[in-house]
């Protein structure tokens, strides 16, 4: 499971899932929302296993997403 920030505001979750897929089989993305409903420019994906999450982590980094520089990083937030 990854963090993902520095999205754009248009980001949806199907447009992260879509990029992120390239590291590996995603099960689950979203984009964090505020309660105003707007995004909240960061969101987390899983992977199916770890080694995949780590090469989204190596290969995903610094990646361009709608024209931003995304970071990708372990997501340290408990489940």
């Amino acid at each position: 499971r990854v963090y993902v920030g520095n999205l754009s505001w248009e980001c949806q979750w199907q447009d992260l899932k879509d990029h992120m897929r390239s590291a590996g089989e995603v099960v689950y993305a979203d984009v964090m929302m505020g309660g105003d409903g707007r995004s909240k420019g960061c969101g987390i994906v899983e992977y199916s296993n770890a080694q995949e999450a780590l090469n989204a982590i190596a290969r995903l980094n610094n990646s361009d997403l709608m024209g931003r520089a995304i970071f990708v990083r372990e997501d340290r937030e408990a489940r």
